[in-house]
């Protein structure tokens, strides 16, 4: 371990993110997944590299993982539909839309020309008779207008400004004749009022507009965050559309596939035939995956691949999505600004205040998900070039998912080869899980490398000592003139004193002052170390402070002769001066100053008391 003793400590080495690792190992897992086909039936996308492969996770506070060709172009084709279904709600309001789009799904392919069999109506704004229809209600004065207000739209998903990529959209009008022959029976049917033509030029062009996985990821990550991008903050849809986008994506995304993907993915989907797969996690998280080969469905071998284990490994089926994952951190400190019930003398106190924020404490709460434990995993990360050592307190944690266990057993891998060691406090809930992550540390880093200690003081002294690089030492013995009474004194007023002090000595484990008896004497610890304990509910114990050699304690008591209010035992055999209170007193009488200067002392000695109760309140407060 290294030494943390001096202020100027050698700076940690970041470590690598669990999350960014375990999408690298999906990566990796279905790159040599070859089966399906490029699309050709649009000959520009016939011309795609079978082999691009991109991963993208972007979550609902706007951090982004990116694996593989995330950054390679392509055309959004139908992914586009779920976002102009919401400009047509946004332009014309959910009965006039209705009134020409329907919501059920068909179980057809994406160009099926599945038509309500009365109203001549799609049935889905999915398919491609649904999407034209939808794309007809884009608003506009003009053909321009209403593609500007299309491209704005999708811009404000990304996060960027999108285009079109024209030599694709020459190739989908060139050989879009099923389209127009779809657009013609709509307008047959007057599901449009107007010249098909209009409306299917902007169609072509909406799916050739060209994003890459990132974008695709940014695109889903805005619907989960109920509408606004959430590394720009902009609005992309109103909130109140989110969940009527999300639904048909749910039962209709797709296709003939939509059954079956959402018993076994669970999340809103949609697919296009470039070769890019969008899913949705709402409030939480969303999923982009670029592969242009295709199965007989229209969908990514690899995109479906790797959203199903995705899913599968982390649970994120939506229907079970766990509570509140941006709230998992409650609390966070480091120990500048929370420190143990264990008081400490100038010097360390000083270490540690410069030092402290090299350890840092979370205290999680809800249900420890994947996109709650993604948040905690982030933080750590981001920071683990200033710490050198992470608590994780699970007292508030309601239930842990054992889908989490890869990334935090490799979290915990990173921080021990970062020589950053983890702790976990408030583990006896989570027994199960936790003896699982040390099974899993030991399966794959031939050690448990965990540490889980009784509560978050055990926790707070434990980072304190690793600071200042004290485990297992043996507290000095202090002579009188270096303790915190004889501060001031020296000479004769040390020497008149001392001769008020009546040495004392206690074994391990003794008690030395009892709850409820009487205050008639102050202690001056000189070597060793005592613990100021209470009784609480349920038989416990809970430590108010431990002493160490230098200070002082029973003497706020001493005052006015109440009862004493806490047990001081011996943690380890202690040797102590007794100043009596009468003893005091008559020093009051017969040498004043030095009686002052104990006063004074003393009055120091209660203020620190204070002021280290009044940081611990602000800090667990704050």
């Amino acid at each position: 371990m290294r030494s943390l003793a001096h202020p100027l400590l050698t700076p940690t080495v970041a470590i690598g993110s669990p999350i960014q690792a375990y999408l690298e190992r999906v990566y990796d897992r279905h790159r040599d997944l070859v089966s399906g086909e490029v699309a050709t039936y649009i000959p520009e996308l016939g011309k795609a590299d079978p082999e691009w492969f991109g991963i993208g996770l972007a979550t609902t506070d706007g951090r982004v993982y990116e694996v593989g060709d995330s950054r390679q172009t392509f055309t959004i084709q139908s992914i586009s539909k779920p976002i102009t279904y919401g400009i047509a709600l946004e332009d014309h309001g959910h009965e006039a839309v209705l009134a020409k789009v329907g919501v059920e799904p068909t179980g057809d392919a994406f160009n099926s020309i599945s038509l309500h069999p009365e109203t001549g109506c799609p049935l889905n704004p999915m398919i491609n008779a649904g999407a034209i229809t939808t794309t007809s209600l884009v608003a506009g004065t003009s053909a321009e207008d209403r593609l500007e207000r299309l491209l704005g739209v999708f811009s404000l998903y990304a996060g960027r400004k999108l285009a079109i990529d024209e030599s694709v959209y020459r190739s989908e009008k060139e050989t879009g004749h099923r389209n127009r022959a779809i657009g013609h029976m709509l307008r047959n049917f007057d599901v449009l009022t107007e010249h098909p033509d209009p409306a299917l030029d902007l169609y072509f062009r909406q799916c050739s507009i060209l994003v890459d996985c990132r974008d695709l990821a940014m695109i889903a990550a805005t619907l989960a965050n109920g509408g606004v991008n959430p590394v720009t903050g902009e609005r992309a849809v109103p909130a109140a559309l989110v969940a009527s986008i999300l639904s048909v994506m749910a039962t209709c995304g797709m296709y003939d596939f939509a059954g079956e993907w959402m018993y076994a993915v669970g999340l809103p989907a949609k697919s296009g035939v470039a070769g890019g797969v969008l899913a949705v996690l709402p409030g939480q998280l969303g999923i982009g995956v670029f592969s242009p080969r295709l199965d007989a469905r229209g969908n990514s071998v690899r995109g479906v691949a790797v959203c199903t284990d995705v899913s599968r490994d982390f649970n994120l089926h939506s229907l079970r999505v766990a509570r509140s994952a941006r709230s998992v951190v409650r609390a966070e400190w480091d120990v500048a600004a929370l420190r143990s019930r264990r008081l400490r003398p100038d010097s360390e106190r000083l270490v540690l205040d410069a030092n402290g924020k090299r350890a840092r404490i979370f205290a999680l709460q809800g249900d420890l998900s994947f996109p709650a434990v993604e948040v905690v995993i982030r933080r750590i990360v981001d920071a683990s070039a200033e710490l050198d050592a992470v608590v994780l307190d699970l007292r508030r944690v309601a239930r842990t998912e054992d889908g989490t266990l890869a990334v935090l057993a490799e979290l915990v891998g990173n921080l021990v080869d970062a020589e950053t060691p983890l702790v976990l406090v408030g583990v006896e809930a989570h027994a199960r899980f936790v003896r699982q992550l040390q099974e899993r540390l030991v399966a794959e880093r031939g050690t448990s490398a965990l540490l889980t200690l009784p509560d978050l003081d055990a926790a707070l002294e434990w980072c304190e000592e690793r600071i200042l690089g004290g485990h297992g030492r043996e507290e000095s013995a202090v002579p009188l003139r270096e303790h915190a009474i004889a501060a001031e004194l020296c000479g004769d007023g040390l020497k008149a004193l001392r001769s008020v002090l009546i040495p004392a000595n206690f074994a391990a484990g003794a008690t030395i002052v009892r709850e409820g008896d009487r205050a008639e004497e102050i202690f001056l610890l000189m070597h060793g170390r005592v613990s100021v304990t209470v009784d609480i509910p349920g038989g416990h114990r809970k430590r108010l402070a431990t002493v160490t050699p230098g200070m002082i304690f029973g003497e706020i008591t001493v005052v006015d002769r109440s009862q004493r209010t806490a047990d001081v035992r011996a943690d380890t055999a202690v040797e102590c001066l007794v100043l009596p209170a009468a003893a005091l007193e008559r020093l009051g009488e017969t040498n004043p100053p030095v009686a002052m200067a104990v006063m004074r002392n003393l009055l120091r000695n209660c203020h620190r008391t204070v002021n280290r109760l009044s940081r611990e309140v602000a800090a667990l407060e704050g």
